[in-house]
C-alpha cells in the first residue's frame, strides 16, 4: 500500500483550473520535490492534500484511506503535517505553547475533565508538555521555549514552524517553500535540518521550493508542474537537463 496516492487531482476556482489531473505516489520514506514557476499550482496541490480545499475531481488516498473532503485536523490525525509559505505561528504565544497547541486535535479528555482537573486531564497535559519539550530539544530550540516567536529571527521562526509540524508525529511532512525569506546562511542550516529530520524521524517529506540549490541537494525525485499540469518528473540530474522544464522557467529562447 502506498503511503500517499494522488490520482487525477483537479481543482477549479470558478472558471480557473489551478490543478489539472495531477498525480503522484509516495511508496515510503521518500524526499520528493514539487517545483514549477510562480502560479503553477503547487500550493493548491498541498492545500487539497492537507484538507484545506476539496478536490474538484480525482482522489487523494493516505495509507489507503480516501481523504478528499476531510477537514485539515482529520487529515493531520491520519499522519499528515505541513508548514506554510507564509509563516503561520501564534506570535503572541510562547514557542512552547505554539508546540503544545498543535497537539490539541486529539485531547483525549472532555470539558468536565478540564474544569475539574481530573487525572485524565493531568496525564494528557503532562504528555503534551513532555512531547513539546522533546521536540524543542531535538531541533535545538529548548532555550527559546518561553520566548515569543515574534521576537525571534526569521530563520528560528521557520524552525519553530517545522518543530510544530513534527510535534504531531506525522508520517508525511509537507514543507511549502521552507527557504522563502531566509538568508544564505539560514538556507544552509535548513538543508542540514531537513536532511537530518528525514533520516532521524524516518518519515516521508514532500517539499515545494523555489531555491533550486535546496531541491537539488535534498530531493531524490522531483516533479515539475506548469499551469496546473505535470510537465516532468525524475532525478535532479534529469530535471536540470529537461527542455520542457527549461522552457517553463526561462522561455522558448532558452532552448
Amino acid at each position: 500500500m502506498a503511503l500517499l496516492e494522488v490520482v487525477n487531482l483537479t481543482r477549479d476556482f470558478g472558471g480557473l483550473r489551478a490543478v489539472c489531473e495531477f498525480e503522484t505516489t509516495f511508496e515510503g520514506r521518500e524526499l520528493l520535490g514539487l517545483i514549477g514557476p510562480n502560479g503553477a499550482g503547487k500550493t493548491t496541490v498541498f492545500n487539497v492534500v492537507s484538507g484545506f480545499y476539496a478536490p474538484s475531481a480525482g482522489q487523494v488516498c493516505f495509507q489507503g484511506k480516501n481523504t478528499a473532503g476531510l477537514k485539515p485536523h482529520k487529515v493531520t490525525a491520519l499522519g499528515v503535517a505541513r508548514t506554510f509559505q507564509n509563516i503561520r505561528l501564534w506570535f503572541d504565544l510562547s514557542v512552547l505553547d505554539n508546540i503544545r497547541v498543535s497537539q490539541y486535535y486529539h485531547l483525549e479528555y472532555g470539558l468536565w475533565d478540564c474544569f475539574l482537573r481530573t487525572e485524565r486531564y493531568k496525564r494528557r497535559e503532562a504528555a503534551i508538555e513532555r512531547n513539546a519539550r522533546e521536540i524543542l530539544e531535538a531541533l535545538n530550540l529548548a532555550e527559546y521555549a518561553l520566548e515569543l516567536p515574534k521576537n525571534l529571527p526569521y530563520g528560528l521562526q521557520r524552525r519553530v514552524e517545522i518543530a510544530r509540524a513534527l510535534s504531531v508525529k506525522p508520517k508525511l511532512l509537507m514543507l511549502d517553500e521552507p527557504a522563502a525569506g531566509l538568508s544564505s546562511a539560514d538556507v544552509d542550516d535548513l538543508i542540514k535540518l531537513v536532511g537530518w529530520i528525514h533520516k532521524e524521524f524516518g518519515l516521508a517529506i514532500w517539499m515545494i521550493e523555489h531555491q533550486m540549490d535546496v531541491v537539488m541537494k535534498l530531493c531524490t525525485r522531483i516533479q515539475v508542474i506548469d499551469f496546473g499540469r505535470t510537465i516532468a518528473e525524475g532525478t535532479p540530474e534529469e530535471i536540470q537537463a529537461n527542455p520542457d522544464v527549461i522552457k517553463a522557467y526561462l522561455g522558448d529562447d532558452a532552448i
